[in-house]
C-alpha cells in the first residue's frame, strides 16, 4: 500500500459539454485528455486525483467521436476537491484550452444516472463532395428499404462482420445543391470557404449505439454496397449530437435533467431554467450553457 495521506475527497462533480473543431477534430483522444489535464491545471481548478502509486486526475469521458472527426457534443466529467462556481468553470477551462477544443456547457452533477447511460444515439452530418443529389436520394432509399445490410470492418479483435441497417433510426438527404460555400452553417467547417462546380451532398443520420458500434463511415458502406454511391474524396463527418431517443426517434439533451436538477421548485422554476442556459457573464447561476 502506498504512504502518505489519502487524497482528498470529491466534493462536487461537474458535466462538460465541449466541441472538437477545426484542425482539432485530427488530435485523438488521448491528445485531448492530456490537453484537458493541462487546461484544468492552468486553470486552477481543484480536480481530485484518484489514490494509488499513480494518481490520476479525476476526469472521465463519455462517448468520445473517433480521431478525423468533428463534434459538437463531446461529454467529460470532473470530480472537485471543492465546490465551484459552474460559470467560472466553463470560463476559465475554455480560455486554457486551444482553439478548437471549446466549452460549451457545464452542469453539477445531481445523484442519478451515469451520464453514459443517457447516450443512446448521435445525430450526424457528412459531406460527400462529388456526389451528385438523385444518385444520393436513390442510395438513402435503397439502404432504408433493406431489411439487413452487413458490413465488414477491422476491431482490436480482427475483422469483424454486423449489421450496420438496424443502428440506424433515420437517414436523409439534407442538401441537393452545390455547395457555393454555404457549407459552414451545417458545422461542417473544412472546406466551407470554398466555391466549387462540382455536385456535393450532405447527409443526416441518427445512428443508435450498439455493440460492435456502427459508424458514419460503416454507413457509407453499405450506400456503397446497395447502390454503389462512392464519394471520389474522403467525407467530411460532424457530429451534432447524442443522447437519449425518445419515442417519436428524436434526440434529446442528456443533460437536460442535470440542468433541472438545479432549478429551485415554484413558479419561477421555468425563468430559472432559462438563467442557467444563459451565456457565461452571468455568474450567480447553478449552471451555465455558451449558447443563450
Amino acid at each position: 500500500m502506498p504512504e502518505g495521506p489519502a487524497p482528498a475527497p470529491v466534493i462536487q462533480r461537474l458535466r462538460v459539454r465541449y466541441a472538437k473543431r477545426g484542425r482539432l477534430r485530427f488530435t485523438s483522444h488521448r491528445d485531448i485528455s492530456r490537453a484537458v489535464e493541462r487546461a484544468v491545471r492552468r486553470a486552477g481548478i481543484p480536480v481530485a486525483f484518484s489514490a494509488g502509486f499513480t494518481p490520476h486526475p479525476k476526469i472521465s469521458y463519455a462517448g468520445a467521436a473517433a480521431t478525423g472527426v468533428a463534434s459538437e457534443a463531446e461529454y467529460l466529467e470532473i470530480g472537485l476537491t471543492d465546490a465551484r462556481d459552474p460559470a467560472r468553470v466553463r470560463a476559465d477551462l475554455d480560455a486554457a484550452l486551444p482553439d478548437g477544443l471549446d466549452i460549451l456547457d457545464v452542469v453539477p452533477v445531481p445523484d442519478g444516472q451515469p451520464l453514459a447511460d443517457r447516450l443512446q444515439a448521435s445525430e450526424w452530418l457528412i459531406r460527400l463532395d462529388g456526389i451528385a443529389p438523385g444518385d444520393a436520394a436513390d442510395a438513402v432509399s435503397a439502404f432504408l428499404a433493406a431489411d439487413v445490410i452487413e458490413v465488414e470492418r477491422l476491431t482490436k479483435k480482427g475483422r469483424r462482420r454486423f449489421d450496420a441497417r438496424a443502428a440506424v433510426s433515420a437517414l436523409e438527404v439534407l442538401s441537393d445543391a452545390h455547395t457555393g460555400g454555404q457549407i459552414s452553417e451545417y458545422g461542417l467547417d473544412r472546406r466551407a470557404n470554398r466555391v466549387t462546380e462540382a455536385p456535393c451532398v450532405i447527409l443526416r443520420m441518427v445512428v443508435r449505439h450498439s455493440t460492435p458500434a456502427v459508424r458514419p463511415d460503416d454507413v457509407l458502406t453499405g450506400l456503397r454496397q446497395v447502390a454503389d454511391l462512392a464519394p471520389p474524396s474522403p467525407p467530411l463527418v460532424t457530429r451534432l449530437a447524442q443522447g437519449p431517443l425518445d419515442a417519436a426517434g428524436d434526440l434529446a439533451d442528456p443533460l437536460d435533467p442535470d440542468w433541472k436538477a438545479v432549478v429551485p421548485p415554484g413558479d419561477d422554476a421555468m425563468a430559472a431554467l432559462g438563467a442557467a442556459h444563459a451565456p457565461v457573464q452571468a455568474t450567480e447561476t447553478d449552471a451555465v450553457s455558451a449558447h443563450p
